[in-house]
């Protein structure tokens, strides 16, 4: 039986056309994609997921292959996160339940009812559906990111409980206790978070950017508990969320691995990037990061209207919409890495300095 389903799965693998020019673009994708997710600590599906769409691939195989990229990163480093001791298994499992349902609904919706099927090139209606999903959530993610970030300016450094104390008063059975995060809640609030934060990874790629502040906000734990907890659920959620979408025939294993040639690089930059830059700093990079991802993907949306006849426009203005919003995304990403990429080599500089004083101060 697991053979003959096996079998099936591998049938319904889909590859996309692909040139040179536009292989060495997805690898440049995750090169840019995971020294961000380095730097600031997310997935970089929010810049992986849109550069894969402006490259003509589908929505819906654009964030399966990123889910299925998503599950060998968070693999590594919610092993890191295990070591330091800031993985509450019990936290991660009671949300992977609902987590679970989450993905497997937003796959049904971005294959069978907006998404491709088996055979079309691509699906318009289910491009715009992601767009739209990815546009509102993420305005909000980078708002609350820089307001707060500009927050700290005024010595407000840690995250706002008010949240977590409201949350903390629904006290309807059954009370869930988790030991590393140290905090009591009702069930039936890890099971709301678990639910969006797992719809939202199987629509747009995209769940740290929610559980992690629902972790921080709604449960009140601290920051490296929710980071390391989170890439633990997001193990079990990429490999589920891989199933789900390679069944559906919306995996392409070579964007996957174009993918890791890059980020597996990256991500290594920008972990050093974290030790040299502040973290007021960290955070306004990305909020402005994510900010110009948005404007890139709502840029590309009349395209997809035009092509569901919802607008008129002429066909000819597709790539117009499509080359700007690469433009943007490209720019937003390049920024973003050059802003690591300076920090780095000042704080290398600053180092030979220091040891070259010492050397002669030693002769």
């Amino acid at each position: 039986m697991f053979i003959l389903a096996m079998t099936e799965m591998i049938d319904r693998v889909r590859f996309i056309d692909l040139d040179g020019l536009s292989a060495i673009q997805v690898v440049f994708l995750g090169l840019i994609g995971g020294t961000l997710s380095g730097f600031i600590g997310s997935g970089g599906a929010f810049f992986m997921t849109p550069g894969m769409m402006n490259l003509g691939v589908p929505g819906a195989i654009a964030v399966g292959t990123n889910i299925t990229h998503k599950f060998g990163k968070a693999l590594m480093g919610s092993r890191a996160h295990g070591e330091m001791g800031h993985v509450d298994r019990l936290l991660g499992l009671s949300l992977l339940v609902t987590a679970a349902v989450g993905i497997r609904l937003a796959v049904w919706l971005n294959t069978s009812v907006f998404g491709m099927k088996k055979g079309e090139a691509s699906s318009p209606a289910g491009d715009l559906y992601i767009s739209l999903i990815f546009v509102c959530v993420l305005s909000i993610v980078a708002v609350m990111i820089l307001r707060d970030a500009l927050r700290s300016q005024e010595g407000d450094e840690g995250p706002n409980t008010k949240l977590a104390e409201w949350f903390g008063r629904i006290r309807v059975p059954p009370m869930l206790y988790f030991r590393v995060a140290d905090v009591k809640v009702s069930g039936w609030v890890v099971g709301a978070v678990g639910l969006a934060t797992g719809y939202l990874a199987g629509t747009i790629g995209v769940g740290g950017f929610i559980g992690v502040p629902a972790m921080i906000y709604v449960f009140g734990i601290p920051t490296a508990v929710a980071a390391g907890t989170e890439l633990y659920l997001a193990m079990f959620m990429g490999a589920w969320g891989a199933i789900n979408y390679a069944w559906q025939g919306s995996v392409d294993i070579r964007l996957t691995m174009l993918l890791y040639l890059g980020s597996l690089t990256g991500i290594y930059i920008g972990a050093y990037g974290t030790k040299v830059v502040k973290e007021k700093m960290i955070r306004i990079v990305t909020g402005l990061i994510i900010l110009l991802c948005v404007v890139s993907r709502a840029i590309a949306i009349p395209m997809y209207l035009r092509q569901l006849d919802l607008v008129a426009l002429s066909p000819s203005w597709d790539r117009y919409f499509n080359g700007t919003s690469k433009a943007f995304l490209f720019v937003s990403g390049i920024s973003g890495v050059a802003v690591i990429l300076y920090a780095v080599a000042k704080a290398y500089l600053r180092r030979q300095r220091i040891q070259a004083s010492l050397a002669a101060i030693q002769r």
